[in-house]
């Protein structure tokens, strides 16, 4: 650790830091407790997201009536403040902990395409659960992780400790001669397709019927090295207190040499995988920022 994350500029971070290293090692129902107060917490204060998560809401399922939007908005708040409880766990213990209470389905199709030595592309999305089902996922599986730099040194520092003890390699988004490296080797990348990065990396595609900027990079990096390429998906049971990991078989035909047909692919297995648990996505990404020519961004 450099001396400058010891400046006092970065002392409430560590205060921070302290905190979520303290709810990582608390007794469980302590952990469900917090959780619910930092959810309910968002909800109130923080009015922006609350704001994009109702306006995805109402892009996503116009059927909806206003009170089952409503309700499904607190819930989606209750999730996120379970998601940076679990977060935390990530980053301070051991995956092996929770390893009896973890169910994984679909992972012989994950060994069987490693075992090609093509490399495997990862395709996921960002399910509440994504922090805390990458530190189980590493129990069953080798894989290098691809992430967003946070700004703030000291936090960058804690999310690369946490993930490198778990994972192969974690590289940098916007390294991709790492992750092109890594996939001639045979290695296991795992992505989110569900972010908008703007027109330049990106196709409009249809999520829930509402053209979205879909990035291709996974269609690219499957065909550089004839990588397969498998959906991920992660969710939790409050009621049973367990977690649920889900590999697809590998996605044939794909990459089709279409990049809209592609997005528009990859979209449609992530909107498969929300409807299990409308809840459990992360609705508070602004989805739909980026728009076609003429389009009003609506957030």
């Amino acid at each position: 650790m450099g001396i400058s994350l010891a400046a006092p500029r970065y002392w409430p971070t560590w205060l921070g830091v302290c905190c979520a290293w303290l709810i990582a090692h608390a007794p469980r129902i302590v952990q469900i407790g917090l959780g619910r107060v930092v959810g309910a917490g968002l909800f109130r204060f923080a009015r922006s997201r609350r704001h994009i998560a109702e306006t995805n809401l109402q892009l996503c399922f116009p059927d909806l009536s206003e009170e089952a939007r409503a309700d499904l908005v607190r819930a989606v708040f209750r999730s996120v403040g379970q998601s940076a409880i679990e977060t935390a766990i990530a980053w301070f213990r051991s995956p092996a902990h929770y390893a009896d209470r973890l169910d994984v389905t679909g992972l012989p199709h994950l060994l069987s395409a490693q075992n090609q030595g093509r490399g495997v592309v990862l395709i996921g999305a960002h399910f509440a659960t994504l922090d805390f089902a990458g530190a189980l996922l590493s129990l069953v599986a080798d894989i290098d992780v691809i992430y967003r730099y946070n700004k703030n040194p000291v936090i960058e520092w804690i999310m690369r400790r946490g993930r490198t003890r778990l994972f192969g390699g974690v590289i940098e988004r916007k390294d991709t001669r790492t992750v092109v490296k890594r996939l001639r080797e045979g290695r296991t990348v795992w992505y989110a397709a569900d972010q908008d990065y703007g027109r330049k990396v990106s196709v409009f595609a249809p999520f829930f019927g509402v053209p979205a900027a879909t990035i291709t990079a996974g269609a690219r990096l499957a065909r550089l090295n004839g990588s397969p390429a498998l959906f991920f998906s992660h969710f939790r049971d409050m009621a049973t207190g367990r977690w649920s990991i889900h590999f697809s078989q590998p996605i044939q035909g794909y990459p089709s040499g279409d990049d809209v047909a592609d997005a528009t692919r990859i979209n449609r297995l992530i909107e498969t995988e929300i409807l299990k648990h409308p809840d459990q996505y992360l609705w508070l990404h602004r989805r739909f920022k980026t728009r076609p020519a003429g389009e009003v961004r609506p957030y």
